[in-house]
């Protein structure tokens, strides 16, 4: 006779909590500003990021992790994240920006960025979600252009209200 039984050591475990797996990164819906971007939001998909691939810096202003696999959202495919300035996005598959801006309800931009899009469009978050509301503004912003190189940026970004002056008088100047 076995002097204790497996009975109830594999019944504990049946019930015991497994280890809680890594979830892999939501990097298309922080894009989506699902949660509204914050520096706490940003730093932790960047760690993330640092640990799936290393960055290439080489263009665009950027830092551009490309993942392993493509991830997918709506329909709309892509395969690299980016982390500028104060935007985190994602690099979807083709010169989408009209149908990303029709699907996600974003508005045509008036400004160009000073010729770095040929196409954009954004859309503000309601005042609900804007929590650094007295530094800025936070948006969803669909932009495409040469140097995408037949991508489509995707991303929710931060704009400073003394960057935004800046952007509004430099688009608004004439040359001489």
């Amino acid at each position: 006779m076995a002097l204790f039984s497996l009975r109830p050591l594999s019944l504990l475990l049946a019930l015991s909590p497994l280890p809680a797996l890594a979830a892999e990164p939501d990097f298309f819906g922080a894009a989506l500003c699902q949660p509204p971007y914050s520096l706490g939001n940003a730093t932790t998909l960047y760690e993330a990021a640092e640990k799936i691939a290393k960055p290439d810096t080489s263009g665009l202003g950027a830092a551009i992790y490309h993942l392993e696999a493509p991830i997918e959202r709506d329909g709309f495919v892509a395969q690299d994240v980016m982390f500028g300035g104060m935007a985190v996005g994602v690099l979807v598959k083709g010169e989408v920006a009209a149908q990303l801006a029709e699907h996600y309800d974003l508005k045509s931009e008036s400004n160009r960025l000073l010729g770095s899009s040929s196409l954009g469009f954004s859309r503000q978050l309601p005042e609900a979600d804007q929590g650094m509301r007295d530094m800025g503004l936070i948006s969803i912003v669909a932009r495409q252009g040469p140097a995408l190189k037949g991508r489509t940026l995707l991303a929710c970004e931060f704009v400073s209200d003394e960057d935004r002056a800046t952007m509004e008088a430099l688009e608004g100047a004439t040359p001489d």
